[in-house]
């Protein structure tokens, strides 16, 4: 059986998850840009390396195709990489083996906003782009968006970004960062 070193608190990537829409590559962006580290959208990754957007690879090979690849990419980096910021897409982490590596290799935060704020402020400037939406009636993404906070419930911390501005969220998650850092590992 093959031993795993524990991955030192400081090295470990930072991994965004939470709804589509949510503002997680924005914030992503920021806190790296913040913390000196190299920014990493998997959705934008996965394009970048299929070439072909996430919609027209759910239409010509279907969610279970992209899933699969999703997975695979997301443990690849947790397993494989450290010093980055990661934003997930808002269905991966309902995979078990992508929460599994996240938890154990990654420190993890929720981006949670309520779903009236979602609703009225985030979906109508993704609707049109986000395939998971496609033909879905505002009863059946309310049901989504509800289904998937007992997945987005299990991580390390969680950040209330309803009435943050963007700036706000990644400060917010930085000093957070920083003040785990200093309790856990100091003089480092």
């Amino acid at each position: 059986m093959e031993r795993q070193t524990a991955i030192p608190l400081r090295e470990r990537n930072i991994i965004l998850i939470g709804f589509m829409g949510a503002g997680k590559t924005t914030i992503g962006q920021l806190v790296a840009k913040k913390l000196y580290r190299d920014f990493i959208d998997v959705d934008a990754e996965i394009e970048r390396r299929h070439g072909m957007s996430i919609p027209e690879m759910f239409a010509q090979k279907g969610e279970a195709y992209f899933r699969q690849i999703e997975r695979e990419l997301i443990v690849d980096l947790c397993t494989n990489t450290r010093l980055k910021i990661l934003s997930l897409g808002g269905g991966a982490y309902l995979q078990e083996d992508v929460r599994r590596v996240c938890l154990a290799h990654g420190i993890v935060f929720f981006l949670d906003l309520s779903w009236e704020h979602w609703k009225e402020e985030r979906l109508p400037l993704i609707v049109d782009s986000r395939p998971v939406l496609k033909n879905k009636t505002l009863e059946e993404v309310e049901q989504l968006f509800f289904q998937r906070q007992s997945a987005y419930a299990l991580h390390h911390s969680r950040v209330v970004i309803n009435e943050l501005e963007a700036e706000q969220a990644a400060k917010q998650i930085v000093d957070s960062i920083k003040w785990t850092w200093d309790v856990y590992e100091p003089n480092r």
